[in-house]
């Protein structure tokens, strides 16, 4: 039976970490092995809500927005969204829209992604906020009345929870995560922000087995 290997990614698209990281992922993605294949799975960081963010939370992420930008060279934050906004430490409907994204069209997750990213942390849009969700979408050309259906769809829920389970299952309880398939054992791959090279050497020592 053909053994399954695959490189795993655990995210979250309203993760500042994993913004941060985009542009080594995209290299390490470049590189890898032909033979080995790559999956998303979303580890949904924090569930619905409709209150406003804690000031403690607000003042915690605009640090965190500062050191990112100091420890990943390159890296953008517009801080304006804490000024414009009203922000809701609420990053589930973005992780459903990516879902959505990918039921209407298996092309558009990555896109859909760098959308919600690019708005979020680039224009001070909160992606928190369904009008801003299903304006994204017709941004990248999904149609947005199926969109918006499904973006709270129970089944969409549900495609939720079960990556955020697998998530689990695997060990990643932070993001960004990474982790090595083969087979069925799963292989940490510790996350260098700035450099791809010692992610692929890992990668390929393992494969080697």
């Amino acid at each position: 039976m053909h053994q399954v290997t695959e490189l795993i990614y655990v995210h979250d698209p309203m993760c500042s970490w994993c913004w941060g990281f985009r542009p080594t992922l995209e290299r390490l993605r470049g590189e890898l092995p032909a033979a080995l294949g790559f999956r998303r799975l979303l580890g949904g960081l924090a569930p619905d809500s409709d209150q406003p963010m804690a000031d403690e939370m607000r003042a915690h992420l605009q640090a965190t927005w500062r050191r990112i930008a100091e420890r990943i060279p390159g890296t953008t934050f517009n801080h304006d969204f804490w000024r414009v906004c009203q922000p809701r430490r609420s990053t589930w409907p973005a992780c459903r829209a990516v879902i959505a994204a990918r039921m209407l069209d298996s092309e558009a997750e990555d896109t859909m992604i760098t959308a919600i990213q690019h708005a979020y942390y680039v224009e001070a849009r909160n992606p928190s906020d369904d009008d801003t969700l299903v304006a994204l979408a017709a941004q990248i050309g999904l149609a947005t009345q199926p969109f918006a259906t499904r973006l709270h769809a129970p089944e969409t829920q549900a495609a939720l929870a079960a990556e955020i389970a697998e998530s689990r299952r695997i060990g990643a309880h932070s993001f960004p995560s990474l982790r090595l398939r083969i087979a069925e054992t799963y292989w940490p791959v510790a996350v260098d922000y700035n450099d791809a090279a010692g992610m692929l050497d890992l990668i390929q020592q393992l494969l080697d087995g």
